[in-house]
């Protein structure tokens, strides 16, 4: 018979690497992410949390190991819950255009 500390030992979570691909962890995410909009944030985000219990969201939801993961997977921190980094992102976003390249004020 199997006891819930043994099934808790034995279960490996799903993250988000730097690369974007997907690994097994036996160690559960910090962060949690939405696929299609490319959004990372905290696990007790409200907003999140508020999507999710309307029953939208799981289907597409995504875990990180981190914030730098997270950043190097391509996704963008929520300004709900990580409202210093998404003003960060947001201020690099300003800064360069939809290629990549550096815009400069004229």
């Amino acid at each position: 018979m199997t006891t819930d500390a043994t099934r808790r030992a034995q279960r490996t979570y799903t993250l988000i690497g730097a690369d974007g691909k997907p690994y097994r962890s036996d160690t559960p995410g910090t962060l949690g992410g939405h696929r299609r909009a490319r959004l990372y944030g905290r696990l007790d985000c409200a907003s999140a949390l508020r999507t999710l219990s309307r029953g939208h969201y799981a289907a597409h939801r995504v875990f990180f190991p981190d914030e730098a993961a997270a950043a190097a997977a391509g996704y963008r921190p929520c300004a709900r819950c990580l409202p210093e980094a998404y003003a960060r992102w947001k201020a690099g976003a300003r800064a360069t255009g939809a290629g990549g390249e550096r815009v400069t004020e004229s």
